[in-house]
């Protein structure tokens, strides 16, 4: 048969005609999708709004040649709080962008990386300030680049091989982890790294979305930025593809 049915997010849309659009999705069985959404620019399209950014839907596709179309869709969640909040729609955007950028075809963790997608997109849309926005966002971070195969080193000298305990230390987005005091100061491009913040991203990389620590707990919104913007920087430096959400986040940061 050459109908498939699977759960996807809407990551990005381009007009493809006057009335159609191609929506890129990413989904639960088979990874990166592409579909053509026919008369969805119609008032009266029956997939409508349910191919706006930032949906995920239970879809019917029909496999095509060079793109697959999608017949029916039933949205399992809009994340509607996160329409009524500037910040929550630009990190959204953010995070589904690095899906975007790293997710593939295909792609053998693709119930994986829908997981951690879609728990962010809604732990977001539900989040009460931007801290707990902000942790969200790093945990998606840290999770999304360890299941893609760039998982960030927090214990080892990347240079030596040294364990980094109760000490300072650099951190190295080239290298892809943190570097000891020694080598890093032969190291132009590491910048420091003060131990508590990395025991902070340590922790957030082995906690569920759902799950609260006691570093989350003292965390604030400066520490959080700080945060956000080193995975950023090493997300940026390693994506297969420009982003091009950085920078209006840089604006609201």
């Amino acid at each position: 048969m050459n109908n498939f049915v699977t759960d996807a997010i809407n990551l990005k849309a381009y007009n493809l005609s006057e009335a159609d659009k191609i929506i890129v999705m990413y989904s639960r069985e088979k990874g990166l999708i592409r579909g053509v959404a026919k008369g969805v620019k119609k008032p009266k399209s029956k997939l409508g709004a349910r191919m706006d950014l930032l949906v995920a839907n239970k879809l019917m596709l029909y496999k095509g040649k060079n793109l697959d179309t999608i017949c029916q869709a039933e949205a399992l969640n809009t994340f509607n709080k996160t329409r009524q909040n500037m910040d929550k729609i630009f990190y959204s955007l953010y995070i589904s962008e690095v899906v975007s950028n790293f997710g593939v075809e295909d792609d053998p963790c693709s119930n994986e990386v829908f997981e951690i997608l879609y728990q962010a997109l809604d732990c977001i849309a539900k989040s009460s300030d931007k801290v707990e926005m902000l942790i969200i966002v790093l945990k998606f971070q840290l999770k999304m680049m360890a299941v893609s195969g760039f998982a960030v080193e927090f214990n080892t000298c990347l240079k030596c091989g040294c364990a980094i305990n109760d000490e300072n230390m650099y951190f190295s987005s080239t290298l892809g982890g943190v570097i000891c005091k020694e080598c890093g100061a032969t190291s132009g491009a590491a910048v420091g790294l003060h131990k508590k913040i990395r025991d902070f991203l340590n922790e957030l990389e082995n906690t569920d979305f759902s799950e609260h620590s006691i570093y989350e707990e003292k965390a604030t919104e400066k520490i959080c930025n700080v945060c956000f913007e080193l995975l950023k920087g090493y997300i940026t430096l390693h994506s297969p593809r420009k982003f091009n959400s950085t920078n209006i986040l840089q604006e609201i940061s």
